[in-house]
């Protein structure tokens, strides 16, 4: 198929969906594309919460009246990081993408951020300098896959 042709069966179909009467199909597409939008979201941002209790966890100081909170470098790179994993992750996959084809490559990375987020949530570690240096690499790989 060439690149005209390709942009007529285009046109054609959002054409089709445009004239379409509502149905279920419809619902389905919309409910599909807002628990991807939710999921995305929630992985991104829902580290915010975690970074209190992290604080208090690795970082509160014997005989504190306070409970610790994170150093801001520290805060910086756990809150960053997956963001940092999106850039990289939407520009190289919408790439491989266009090599291997679209439907591979999601299968792909939809395994990878499963593995990602489980593994985030089990990072370890002796030190708390390497449980946040494991939380930071599974975060980038799990920015990673929401990048597509």
């Amino acid at each position: 198929m060439n690149q005209t042709s390709y942009w007529l069966a285009k046109d054609d179909l959002l054409n089709d969906l445009d004239v379409a009467k509502t149905q279920w199909e419809h619902f389905t597409a919309i409910v599909i594309a807002g628990m991807g939008f939710f999921t995305d979201a929630y992985d991104l941002f829902s580290i915010a919460n975690v970074t209190k209790l992290l604080g208090r966890i690795y970082y509160t100081e014997e005989g504190s009246k306070y409970p610790g909170s994170l150093p801001p470098n520290v805060s910086m790179a756990v809150n960053g990081v997956a963001l940092c994993g999106t850039l990289a992750g939407h520009i190289f996959c919408c790439w491989l993408g266009d090599k291997l084809g679209r439907k591979k490559v999601y299968g792909i990375i939809l395994a990878l951020m499963v593995i990602a987020s489980l593994a985030s949530g089990l990072s370890f570690g002796d030190t708390p300098k390497g449980v946040i240096s494991t939380l930071c690499f599974f975060r980038f790989w799990l920015g990673f896959g929401i990048g597509v």
